[in-house]
């Protein structure tokens, strides 16, 4: 028999509806509507992150309808899931934003459990909002069964170009005396007008780019708006898709190669993409087996340039990316120029470089996204950071704008809220270092994004004359001279946890350094005589988190042995 005869696109399903034993659950699914028919077909189930909790994916529930409807048109019988949502943008500065990264986790076990439980052939992901995109992609990659993930899409931008981030920084142009109250409520009315996801590459844009990059989206799922046309289509087609992945066997691990990820990496950092991406490909490569560690991120970015003028660092959002033609362009153009493996498998069935074989390159004039010639930066704007500050490493979002060096005098804060407190009320000024810790993935618990923080600098007019360092991370709205993720984190004792007010930190960019100035002698010193912080609470998933969560370095996942 051939390797093609030995595919069963039922391999899982007829375990649980097939011969005596299983009338019973056969009994149960005549109850959601299964026929006689159906029992025959392979089972595809549609991951749902439907909810009505925020705007990224309150139109979720109509995608995964028309994803059903393709998958049924293809021979296949859908079924219908739910996982949870949290909003990073609704709890962001507040205690409920412990609970964001901690999310991906929930949703990659969650997915998992309902597939492998209900025995389903097959499987398309839908995510909104950022969490929800790695949590699915990591779902697929351990179930590797026939896979497709959909990106919910982008929102369209509200009057005057703005967005979320619009908000947050008005917040900070308000107690800078900038901006008055009115000026600021006209601006939180208008700044979101609909479903979708946030407006600029921020780390849901980022991260859908990243995942179709990495073969596991139809092409310019990532660059569709949330209500288009194009994404109803995006849907239908997916659920078609998935049925000829069943019956060739293709899965997960047939895409999923460290050149994979490596495109993954590429389209980041061509697009100016967001911190977080760096933490989510690390997980997503732990649950597909594939060895992915910073220092990748640093070879990579030594080569590919940052391309698109996207903010937060640049000008333009998504949805103006969306009408010169999405994001398939550039990757046609990071193909041709050998950096992109074109030779990787797609959930098309084909390689990168067959789909992208015909895409016409963008019109003339636009500038988006610009040529080799005349990058925003030549090479990538995510730093992999090293020093005495971060022996695992740091992540450093620096567009170039805010310079490549930064030295100042620390200005030490145990919590995001106190941190906010001082930079409100005008405490931080020029040539300050603001350090946060105890907000990584174990001390948070949950590693909390700054953007509060970080909008309020610029709010102020501080974005070039003010850093940050933190072992909590930011969003992908968050830009300025920033420093995240810094490991080992200060609740596990890394020296982060032993910096006093005034101390001198030096930031390069060139060097790919973070250090305080600090003799070794005296970092040991401090650390033996440094303790723990109590433990931000001892119940629930919190501390569950707590105790199993990895370091940043390492993705922050939650199976590490």
């Amino acid at each position: 028999m051939s390797k093609k005869d030995k595919i069963d696109p039922r391999q899982h399903s007829r375990l649980v509806v097939d011969g005596l034993a299983q009338a019973p659950s056969r009994a149960m699914l005549r109850a959601v509507g299964f026929t006689d028919e159906d029992f025959s077909k392979p089972q595809i189930g549609i991951a749902s992150t439907w909810s009505m909790v925020t705007p990224c994916n309150m139109h979720i529930n109509e995608l995964a309808d028309r994803t059903a409807a393709g998958a049924d048109t293809a021979g296949g019988k859908s079924v219908i899931f739910n996982t949870i949502t949290v909003s990073d943008g609704i709890s962001m500065g507040t205690a409920g934003m412990r609970y964001s990264l901690i999310s991906r986790e929930v949703i990659a076990d969650s997915i998992e459990a309902v597939v492998a439980a209900e025995g389903f052939d097959g499987l398309v992901t839908i995510g909104g909002c950022d969490k929800n995109m790695p949590g699915c992609v990591m779902a697929m990659a351990r179930l590797d069964r026939p896979s497709i993930f959909v990106y919910g899409g982008t929102i369209q931008p509200g009057p005057k170009h703005r967005d979320v981030v619009s908000v947050f920084e008005a917040v900070g142009g308000v107690t800078a005396g900038q901006m008055s109250l009115e000026e600021l409520r006209e601006v939180e009315t208008t700044a979101i007008p609909g479903p979708g996801s946030c407006a600029g590459m921020y780390t849901a844009n980022s991260m859908a780019s990243a995942i179709e990059a990495m073969g596991l989206s139809l092409a310019n799922s990532s660059a569709q708006e949330a209500i288009s046309a194009e994404k109803k289509s995006d849907c239908e087609k997916a659920g078609i898709a998935v049925m000829n992945l069943v019956k060739r066997g293709i899965k997960p691990s047939n895409i999923l190669t460290k050149e994979s990820f490596e495109n993954a990496i590429t389209m980041v950092i061509a697009l100016g993409g967001s911190t977080n991406a760096v933490l989510h490909l690390l997980a997503v490569a732990h649950d597909a087996q594939i060895t992915l560690t910073l220092d990748d991120f640093t070879r990579i970015g030594s080569r590919v340039p940052v391309l698109a003028d996207l903010r937060p660092s640049g000008q333009y959002m998504m949805s103006e990316l969306i009408r010169i033609g999405g994001i398939q362009p550039l990757m046609k153009t990071l193909l041709d120029a050998g950096l992109l493996h074109g030779d990787c498998l797609t959930v098309t069935g084909e390689t990168l470089a067959t789909n992208l074989k015909s895409v016409a390159p963008y019109v003339e004039g636009q500038d988006i996204v610009r040529d080799f010639d005349n990058p925003i930066k030549p090479d990538s704007h995510l730093a992999i950071l090293y020093g005495n500050l971060a022996p695992e490493g740091a992540v450093a979002k620096i567009s170039g704008k805010e310079g490549s060096h930064f030295r100042g005098s620390a200005r030490v804060f145990h919590s995001e809220e106190t941190a906010l407190e001082s930079i409100l009320d005008g405490r931080v000024g020029p040539g300050d270092v603001v350090v946060i810790r105890y907000e990584g993935p174990k001390g948070g618990p949950g590693m909390r994004e700054m953007l509060s923080p970080t909008g309020a600098i610029i709010g102020r007019g501080l974005g070039d004359k003010v850093a940050l360092i933190t072992d909590g991370r930011f969003s992908g709205g968050s830009h300025g001279f920033v420093v995240g993720h810094v490991s080992p984190e200060a609740a596990t004792g890394g020296p982060i946890a032993i910096v006093e007010e005034g101390d001198m930190i030096t930031i390069d960019a060139k060097t790919k350094t973070i250090d305080v100035e600090l003799s070794s002698e005296e970092i040991n010193k401090r650390l033996l005589n440094w303790k723990p912080e109590p433990p931000y609470t001892t119940r629930g998933l919190l501390s569950k988190y707590a105790r199993l969560v990895s370091s940043a370095s390492l993705g922050a996942v939650t199976d590490i042995k």
